[in-house]
């Protein structure tokens, strides 16, 4: 399907609808009462971003229990990036010539620390999955605050 992927409701409204295209309801599902906790499968790194950002999504409507496993993926990806960092940063420590960007392979030449590869895939995973839940500056800077759907136009607090 051409085109951009497809906005779920809740965040073409918290963006204000900048299309103006006509708004068409869709399947909610059901929103717990309070934050899901995180699943017990997420690692440790995993399960810290998830308590760090998923009480703000939920606040903001945007998770529901269909919404655990997308969040989850985020995190995930979160937490290999994470690993990922932290061992590269420990191989620049012993290595003051590529800082642990390159590795010497068996035949003896240099190549890119396979770290260095799996940092850049979570980071991109991090990212698409940020945009889904409106999470980076650029997603975000679309995103208005004005009154809740249903409560007047954007300009009803002018005339009161």
């Amino acid at each position: 399907m051409p085109g951009p992927p497809r906005e779920p409701l809740r965040l073409r409204l918290l963006k204000g609808n900048p299309g103006k295209r006509a708004l068409h309801r869709e399947p909610e599902p059901r929103r717990e009462e309070r934050c899901p906790e995180p699943p017990a499968f997420l690692s440790n790194y995993a399960a810290r971003e998830w308590r760090r950002i998923a009480p703000e999504l939920y606040r903001l409507g945007l998770v529901t229990v269909a919404d655990v496993v997308p969040l989850s993926l985020y995190c995930d990806a979160y937490s290999t990036w994470r690993v990922a960092s932290e061992a590269l940063a420990r191989a620049a420590a012993d290595d003051e010539h590529t800082h642990g960007l390159t590795v010497q392979s068996a035949d003896g030449m240099l190549r890119v620390n396979p770290l260095v590869r799996i940092m850049s895939q979570a980071a991109e995973d991090m990212l698409r999955l940020a945009r889904e839940f409106g999470l980076t500056p650029a997603s975000r800077s679309r995103v208005s605050v004005g009154p809740p759907p249903g409560g007047g136009s954007r300009l009803s607090g002018l005339l009161a």
